[in-house]
């Protein structure tokens, strides 16, 4: 019996699904929630006030008592004006793709929402969710912005498409549930896992007075540059900054730096999917040691380089590549 009601439940679920994706088609980012995407049914606690109402309704009646049928009809009419203010408080709302988080095949990636409040009134208990259950509520101030997180579960490297999340209030009173379905086709990156350190990375360079941040041997203070995303806080001359010169990175000279070239190629005898594990493996470590490092990859060669937004890029080729046909 359970199993048969959860299988019509899914038909009925699928099927609605549908229907609102054919009836509202791909949202482009903002969305704003208008009336007419904005769906709403009693909750179970609503369904339960509904028929104390009914029955207050048929007792007084049946009885002549006239003060019995003024407060069913007073509680009928607090009824409306909670379906009304429940679906208000999503009418209007705006939302946007503030940021994404990338992660490891294996663990979760991020989406970070702005929810956008435009009106004079604040929208409480703003409810966000994949599927029925909520996995995020957050209140939106008046005539402010609130933020909000949704999480996907990487199974596998490449792009985590967001393409279905639900945004939904109970308020007030929790008698009714106002819900509104986005199709944003958000995205974010998801990174092949990293292998065990079991292999040593090849270092097939050397650079003097390179750009490492922790480099070894006779370092020479060479003068100052202006700063660039991407360099080490331990480089930045605090001194000159805090007399107003400005943000400053020292450079050094006649320092020998060995700068790692990670190959597709050193790794032949192994499979697509192990080679991109250990390439990962030899970025994150480099990254870690400060070192510099760079990539080749079938139809993609990145310079040796450091920084984050470096590790990022490398990170970024190994997941969406596409053995044969480059990066996806």
């Amino acid at each position: 019996m359970r199993r048969t009601f959860a299988r019509l439940r899914s038909a009925i679920d699928a099927r609605t699904q549908a229907w609102i994706r054919r009836r509202q088609g791909p949202d482009t980012d903002p969305v704003r929630l208008d009336r007419r995407r904005i769906y709403i049914l009693p909750t179970p606690l609503g369904i339960a006030f509904a028929v104390m109402l009914l029955g207050m309704l048929l007792g007084g009646m049946n009885y002549g008592n006239n003060l019995g049928l003024a407060l069913a009809f007073l509680l009928a009419s607090l009824g409306l004006v909670v379906m009304h203010h429940c679906h208000g408080t999503l009418s209007g709302l705006v939302m946007r793709l503030a940021a994404t988080e990338s992660a490891f095949a294996g663990s979760e990636v991020v989406f970070r929402l702005l929810l956008e409040n435009a009106a004079l009134a604040p929208r409480p208990r703003i409810e966000l969710g994949i599927g029925r259950e909520p996995t995020c509520v957050v209140d939106v101030p008046a005539t402010g912005s609130a933020p909000a997180e949704l999480a996907l579960p990487a199974t596998r490297r490449g792009r985590v498409v967001l393409g279905r999340f639900v945004v939904a209030t109970r308020h007030p009173l929790g008698l009714f549930r106002a819900w509104s379905v986005l199709h944003c086709d958000y995205q974010a990156v998801a990174w092949p896992a990293p292998t065990e350190r079991d292999r040593l990375p090849p270092g097939v360079a050397t650079d003097t007075g390179g750009a490492q941040e922790h480099a070894r041997g006779d370092d020479d203070f060479a003068g100052l540059r202006p700063f660039q995303p991407g360099d080490s806080l331990h480089r930045v001359a605090w001194k000159a900054y805090a007399r107003g010169q400005g943000l400053h990175t020292k450079q050094y000279a006649g320092t020998d730096v060995v700068s790692h070239i990670f190959d597709w190629d050193s790794l032949a005898p192994l499979g697509t999917e192990v080679r991109l594990a250990q390439l990962c493996r030899w970025v994150i470590d480099a990254h870690d040691h400060a070192e510099a490092f760079g990539l080749r990859l079938p139809g993609v060669s990145i310079e040796p380089n450091v920084g984050t937004a470096h590790r990022e890029r490398c990170l970024n080729a190994l997941a969406l590549f596409e053995d044969g046909h480059g990066p996806a």
